[in-house]
């Protein structure tokens, strides 16, 4: 494994352990069990998911 590609999973972990939104995983998942649905588009993404974090009881410890 490369120094990038070890720079890059590194980061994408540290991504999912902080909570940060991951939009090309996401699409990717689109990609392979949705073929016919498009992703919606990154910034929707981003707005839906700081919705869900913010607005879960219980998801927050203050």
């Amino acid at each position: 494994m490369s120094a990038t590609e070890l720079l890059r999973a590194a980061a994408a972990v540290v991504r999912r352990v902080i909570g940060v939104p991951d939009y090309d995983r996401y699409a990717a998942h689109m990609r392979l069990h949705h073929p016919g649905v498009p992703p919606i588009p990154r910034d929707e993404f981003m707005r839906q998911r700081l919705a869900e974090r913010y607005n879960k009881p219980g998801s927050r410890c203050c």
